[in-house]
């Protein structure tokens, strides 16, 4: 039976799927292979689409909604927040913003915050941070950066200038100069492209879509020696790993490091549109003054009681905890998984974020996932991603791997 609303959405509208997607691709500047699906609403772990149809959603929004959908508490907070003040501009102070500040400083171990719209301008603030840090030290020394081959930062200009994949960046050049490029886990790697003029190393702890790969503990501590040692900073970039997906708030955390600038988005609004970068307090008075950076929705009063409501929720209902003591179930299913199809070769991952390596195609598994009602993800050219909302329970995983079984079982 369909929802109230849904069914009488459809009373009045009269539309089918088909239609939906020719009327948005008649008006949408097509850069999405979008999967053939119209996605109405959510409710915990499960999307519906206009037709009614039930989805298991491993995929949670690209990491985004971690509490899953429909969360009243979540939604109660937005309410009022919506009803309250939704924006003033960052000429002034709010409630929301000092109270999200100090969320974000307390549950990342960093000083001090700065909020943005997304991911990508989270590194944007970072790369300007750790430049002008360089052109303050030392006008004439250089701006050089080492950035990881594989990863991904995001599709600005200077998101993507630090994204170590070549087909992304080719269209685009002349992109950001001075940056190179070192093996991801490799820490002699990374000490070949040591030069005159690096200010910065920036990576991420676990690289999402260069195939789901956590850093090693030996290369992420070495990274943090090397900066120490040569005055260097090192940015983390957690806009996927973050929020509790590794089984700590911040995968970094489990290393026994502090990063000088540290990136997160995706679940830090659990849906809306936010992200920050953090830095230590010695490099926030030596780097980014007034006028030097800005935004304008940046840490709007309903993003940071977005921002707020999240953490404290993860927080209180232990969901760092719960990820770790569900890992385990997690993975004997992949191992299961590898374990059963010659198309699997292994798994990798932490938390609540595994890829599966195959020979197959994954956006061919995606597409046929769909058909069984999973929402999965890619990452890469031979991984199939999964990071499922961070509430799953032991029956979610059951059932995922139910529904991976009937997907996997249709490629023999």
């Amino acid at each position: 039976m369909m929802p109230y609303q849904l069914t009488k959405y459809k009373e009045r509208t009269g539309m089918k799927q088909e239609e939906y997607i020719n009327r948005a691709e008649e008006n949408l500047f097509h850069v999405y292979n979008r999967f053939p699906v119209v996605f109405d609403h959510g409710q915990g772990v499960y999307l519906y689409d206009t037709d009614g149809k039930k989805y298991l959603d491993a995929g949670s929004g690209i990491g985004v909604m971690a509490l899953g959908y429909g969360d009243p508490e979540y939604n109660c907070i937005l309410h009022e927040q919506l009803e309250r003040l939704i924006h003033s501009s960052n000429l002034y102070y709010t409630p929301q913003l000092a109270a999200a500040s100090e969320a974000v400083t307390q549950v990342t171990g960093m000083d001090r915050v700065f909020f943005t719209n997304s991911g990508a301008e989270a590194i944007e603030g970072a790369l300007k941070t750790a430049k002008k840090h360089a052109y303050l030290k030392n006008p004439k020394a250089g701006q050089k950066i080492i950035a990881m081959k594989h990863s991904f930062h995001g599709r600005t200009v200077g998101a993507l200038s630090v994204t170590g994949t070549e087909h992304y960046r080719t269209p685009f050049y002349p992109l950001m100069d001075g940056v190179c490029y070192a093996e991801f886990n490799n820490l002699e790697s990374v000490k070949n492209q040591l030069e005159e003029g690096v200010c910065a190393i920036i990576l991420e702890t676990v690289q999402g879509e260069g195939g789901i790969i956590p850093a090693s503990r030996e290369f992420l501590r070495g990274i943090r020696r090397i900066c120490d040692e040569r005055g260097i900073l090192m940015i983390v970039d957690e806009i996927q790993c973050g929020m509790g997906r590794s089984g700590r708030m911040f995968a970094y955390q489990d290393y026994g490091i502090r990063p000088d600038i540290l990136t997160t988005a995706k679940a830090l609004g659990l849906g809306l549109p936010v992200g920050a970068f953090c830095v230590s307090q010695d490099l926030a008075q030596t780097s980014l003054v007034p006028g030097d950076h800005g935004t304008t929705y940046g840490g709007n009063p309903l993003a940071c009681a977005a921002v707020t409501a999240s953490i404290r929720l993860m927080r209180q209902r232990r969901i760092p905890e719960h990820v770790t003591a569900l890992s385990p179930y997690f993975e004997a299913i992949l191992q299961g998984m590898a374990d059963r199809y010659d198309f699997i070769s292994s798994y990798r991952g932490i938390g609540f974020m595994r890829g599966l390596v195959t020979t197959l195609e994954p956006g061919q598994v995606a597409a046929r996932a769909l058909e069984e009602g999973l929402v999965i993800l890619t990452a890469g050219r031979d991984v199939i991603r999964m990071l499922p909302p961070l509430i799953f329970q032991e029956r979610d995983f059951d059932e995922l791997e139910e529904k991976l079984i009937r997907v996997f079982d249709s490629f023999r």
